[in-house]
């Protein structure tokens, strides 16, 4: 071969190795470049994921605004003693706004309006112009509101799953259930007191609560109401041997589902946290707590024909016997003088000792946050011993008449109301 061949084979061959090496490196090119994409594509899949599923669809900052909201997802249901449901709560949808995704505040306000009516124009375009990420614009949509709202398409306005505590017998049990906020927390009643059990969604919370004897203490209260035309009205009923509190009702009362219209009067539960002078009840006390001093027989008495004058008071019977009247007769009876007498003979402090035993000296040790404390006397005069003994210069709530009464009655035992 000449060397002029073989100078063309040697080029041929380097141009070769030449387009060999340019295939190689563009080879390699498309590798790495595929690579890249690929692990774009992956890295945008699994934020698409994260959105999806693990964050519900929010934005970092509007999920974070809506985890404020404290849902009470989760939140137990409240039985009676039988399993009857008392409150319990319903999947709901609340409408939110992103203001900053929000193209038109004017227009989106005017057609959110339109759709619900109760929604002021110029309230809602000021939140819908608000300089944050998140703001609640309605709670618990009916589901006409939400697929109506849903189709209007509007950007930055959006929709938050939740639920919403729901009072299946309504007014029936409102001062022992009480009631929740709007995000959910329990603000009276059982809803407040076992507000972080309830929450945590163990289980059930079963009351002592009988929902047959709650509504016919309920019918007869305001059978009662009527007839005297009271402003108000409470009642308990207690299983005497345990302390459990089987109905209680304080009238007026209010639907904790329609909290808005409840009022500060209808929301005073009379019950537990009312406390009044309660009369001739007492009696039983007096007499209870003269028998078992030993001051007193009960074969013996006291003259109750002439009242008692203590300084510029005077104490005498209402229904007046003008004679000597024994124990039972004073309780049955109803006899002031006699009771005045028989607390003297027990003393102040006797007094004062048996009273803290039939637990009147202390607020009662009810589930409850509303209970109310006793109004005792700041000086416990002779006087005050005296009145006491019937019921009167002393206050508590029903709930620790009933209890206190309960000992009289189960064998002497004193029971914590619960």
């Amino acid at each position: 071969m000449s060397i002029m061949g073989q100078r063309l084979v040697a080029k041929r061959r380097q141009m070769e190795g030449m387009r060999k090496q340019a295939l190689e490196t563009g080879r390699n090119r498309l590798l790495v470049a595929g690579m890249v994409m690929t692990m774009a594509f992956a890295g945008i899949a699994g934020r698409l994921i994260d959105l999806a599923v693990i964050e519900g669809g929010y934005e970092p900052r509007v999920a974070k605004a809506v985890g404020t909201g404290q849902s009470t997802v989760g939140r137990s249901n409240i039985i009676d003693r039988n399993g009857m449901i008392l409150a319990t709560s319903l999947p709901t949808v609340s409408l939110y706004a992103d203001p900053v995704s929000v193209l038109d505040p004017a227009e989106a306000a005017v057609k959110l309006a339109e759709v619900m009516p109760e929604l002021q124009v110029p309230e809602l375009q000021r939140k819908l112009s608000a300089k944050g990420r998140f703001v609640w614009l309605a709670r618990n949509l009916t589901p006409k509101q939400h697929h109506r709202i849903n189709r209007l398409g509007l950007p930055g306005v959006g929709f938050h799953n939740g639920e919403r505590r729901v009072y299946p017998h309504g007014n029936l049990v409102s001062h022992v259930l009480g009631l929740t906020d709007v995000d959910g927390r329990g603000v009276a009643g059982v809803e407040n007191q076992f507000d972080s059990a309830l929450r945590a969604g163990a289980g059930p919370l079963r009351l002592s609560i009988d929902l047959r004897v709650q509504s016919v203490l309920r019918d007869e209260l305001m059978n009662s109401m009527r007839e005297f035309k009271a402003i108000g009205a409470a009642g308990v009923v207690m299983d005497v041997s345990t302390g459990e509190t089987v109905a209680m009702v304080s009238l007026p009362d209010y639907d904790p589902n329609d909290a808005d219209r409840m009022s500060a009067n209808a929301a005073f539960n009379r019950a537990a946290k009312g406390v009044y002078e309660m009369g001739s009840t007492f009696k039983l006390f007096t007499a209870a707590m003269a028998l078992d001093s030993g001051v007193v027989d009960v074969t013996d008495g006291y003259d109750a024909s002439k009242p008692i004058r203590v300084a510029r008071f005077t104490i005498s019977d209402y229904h007046a016997k003008n004679r000597w009247l024994s124990v039972p007769e004073i309780v049955l009876h109803s006899s002031n003088i006699g009771a005045a007498k028989m607390a003297m003979d027990v003393g102040t402090k006797g007094q004062q000792a048996y009273l803290e035993k039939f637990g009147l000296m202390k607020p009662a040790g009810l589930e409850l946050p509303e209970v109310g404390s006793p109004l005792l006397p700041s000086t416990w005069r002779p006087i005050n011993t005296m009145t006491i003994s019937y019921g009167h210069g002393i206050s508590v709530s029903p709930v620790q008449l009933v209890s206190g009464i309960s000992a009289l009655v189960n064998g002497g035992l004193y029971r914590t109301p619960t």
